[in-house]
């Protein structure tokens, strides 16, 4: 834009925040298992355990297909559902064996302990990880998002399948993987 006099004038940006995902991001905050967006509507749902249908047989495996086809049927608004990777920390289960490790005297058991011990190094070397499921919406009502919960957790039950309400971890988790990669955010103090 010129101004009178024929020189360049700049509008300036005005910025709402001083961290770069507020000018971005609506989230306002993270509380009982909801995301609070800026407009206040909030972002909730289910998080549903997994279940391994490959080791079923072929007719048990369908049946849990066809249940599930039935609940996504019945979901009359719209829902996102999500696969998000959380990484597996073993480090108490590793202290574990090695106490147990050094309990016992038998080199037979001993021997047994060191190869889980050895294995479950190998997964931490590795960064494996769990796959978490979710299933999520959003609403301004609280009444109306614990109907929709109650009603899609017994929906997945009776498929087979449980399901809880999501937690603020689970819903940081799922912010971590879109926002940061799947890296979790983990901030220090700076001292320059």
């Amino acid at each position: 834009m010129y101004g009178k006099d024929g020189a360049l004038v700049m509008k300036k940006k005005t910025v709402k925040s001083k961290y770069t995902n507020d000018n971005f991001v609506p989230i306002k905050s993270i509380m009982n298992g909801m995301i609070i967006l800026d407009n206040n509507e909030k972002v909730t749902g289910i998080k549903i355990m997994p279940r391994n249908i490959f080791i079923m047989d072929y007719s048990a495996q369908n049946a849990v297909i066809a249940n599930l086809r039935t609940v996504y049927n019945t979901i009359d608004y719209e829902f996102w559902v999500i696969c998000a990777d959380r990484p597996v920390d073993i480090n108490v289960y590793l202290s574990q064996l090695q106490l147990l490790y050094n309990s016992v005297n038998s080199p037979i058991i001993r021997k047994l302990i060191n190869e889980d011990i050895n294995k479950a190094n190998m997964f931490m070397n590795n960064n494996i990880v769990d796959t978490e499921y979710y299933l999520l919406f959003k609403s301004k009502d609280d009444e109306l998002i614990q109907k929709r919960i109650r009603n899609l957790v017994n929906n997945f039950a009776n498929a087979g399948l449980s399901s809880k309400q999501t937690t603020n971890d689970d819903l940081r988790i799922i912010l971590d993987n879109f926002l940061n990669g799947g890296q979790t955010s983990t901030f220090g103090t700076v001292i320059g």
